[in-house]
């Protein structure tokens, strides 16, 4: 898949844009907040509704404007597709092939974005809850089941912890309801790490073959998945189910305890281990950023492999942390073969020698202009 053009009102430093875009590898020049990463943060926008650097919608909406509107005409294997994505005061409104969509849930999946920047490197070595919040975000891309489950999820999550808070203050006393509550979230908690331990397994051997070019046959790079559930390659979602329903009763009275719950997969984490010593601990700047640049390579092939269509690849200024051999291989991995947006002050080196043919704009103050091919 590839995004043909984009059409933006009000978002961020664009007052009005409209780009077509490049199949292959299109460059956005410029110096620092000229607008490049606000460009890359709309086109994830428009593919997930929401932004990978903040929370808070409302800065997405440009200064004393009320709405901020995306359009994008994405080509797919089935045919070109128009999104469009509306944010406002009263909430988000998505449209595919111009009908409104009922639930946002419904929506995303139909444009897929990898996006790779300097903090993804914290995906090896920051917190536990940057590696959840990657692999949610990811694998809700490539399966409406796994987002919809991890909706529930939440839901439910936020529910029993209020529920813990009041069995902790004696505000409530019916242990019925927190069984209930458990069930329900044992359930759905029961059909994300499955779902993990599934495409983490995928994700680990095509991360294995990058891993292992890169470094020149020198290092192997293993994945585990860190669970309080005791799991193998062929456990059963019922298996963890049933297995999440007991740590729930032998948890519970520390659980009012502490009026949280304890765990669950939004506790999980994901370790990786480099000729088995763990990279996040004892590996070597180098290899964490190796080990977080096979990662990313290896979910294109994954998402190719679940979705039928490549992703749409967002380079966010990670040239400039990659060193020659890096770089190589990153663009030589991507070139004709996913549709890539990257940010950069400038364009030489080794980006300029390999890319081929590349869609060069220049941004000035929210403004693109186009470079004459060379």
């Amino acid at each position: 898949m590839y995004l043909e053009n984009l059409i933006l009102h009000d978002f961020r430093n664009y007052a009005d844009l409209e780009v077509s875009f490049s199949r292959g590898v299109n460059v956005l020049l410029g110096e620092n907040a000229q607008g490049k990463t606000n460009l890359l943060e709309a086109i994830y926008v428009l593919a997930l509704t929401r932004s990978h650097r903040t929370a808070n919608d409302k800065e997405l909406i440009r200064w004393q404007t009320q709405t901020a509107l995306l359009k994008g005409r994405l080509h797919k294997a089935t045919g070109s597709v128009p999104l469009e994505l509306e944010l406002g005061r009263r909430g988000k409104r998505a449209k595919v092939n111009h009908l409104e969509q009922a639930k946002l849930s419904q929506y995303i999946g139909n444009l897929n974005v990898i996006v790779f920047a300097p903090e993804d490197l914290s995906i090896v070595k920051g917190a536990p809850a940057v590696r959840r919040r990657f692999m949610d975000m990811e694998f809700g891309q490539m399966s409406p089941k796994y987002l919809y489950n991890l909706s529930q999820y939440r839901t439910i999550l936020k529910q029993r912890n209020q529920y813990l808070r009041q069995l902790n203050r004696h505000q409530a006393k019916d242990k019925v309801l927190l069984g209930v509550l458990s069930d329900q979230l044992a359930a759905f908690g029961a059909e994300i790490i499955h779902k993990r331990l599934e495409l983490l397994q995928q994700l680990e051997k095509w991360a294995q073959g990058v891993h292992s070019e890169i470094t020149q046959q020198q290092e192997q790079l293993t994945f585990h998945y860190v669970t309080q559930v005791p799991t193998e390659d062929q456990t059963s979602v019922d298996h963890i189910y049933q297995t999440l329903q007991k740590l729930y009763a032998q948890q519970e009275a520390k659980e009012i305890f502490q009026g949280t719950t304890l765990l669950g997969p939004h506790r999980d984490d994901l370790q990786f281990s480099v000729n088995d010593k763990n990279v996040q601990t004892f590996g070597s700047q180098g290899q964490q950023r190796t080990t977080a640049l096979s990662v990313k390579l290896a979910e294109i092939d994954l998402m190719k492999a679940e979705t039928g269509e490549y992703p749409v690849l967002l380079l966010d200024d990670v040239l400039s942390e990659l060193d020659a051999a890096r770089q190589t291989h990153l663009l030589t991995a991507i070139q004709d073969k996913v549709q890539t947006f990257l940010t950069t002050p400038s364009l030489d080196g080794v980006a300029r020698k390999l890319i081929n043919a590349p869609k060069v704009f220049e941004v000035r103050h929210g403004i693109l202009h186009e470079e004459e091919p060379h």
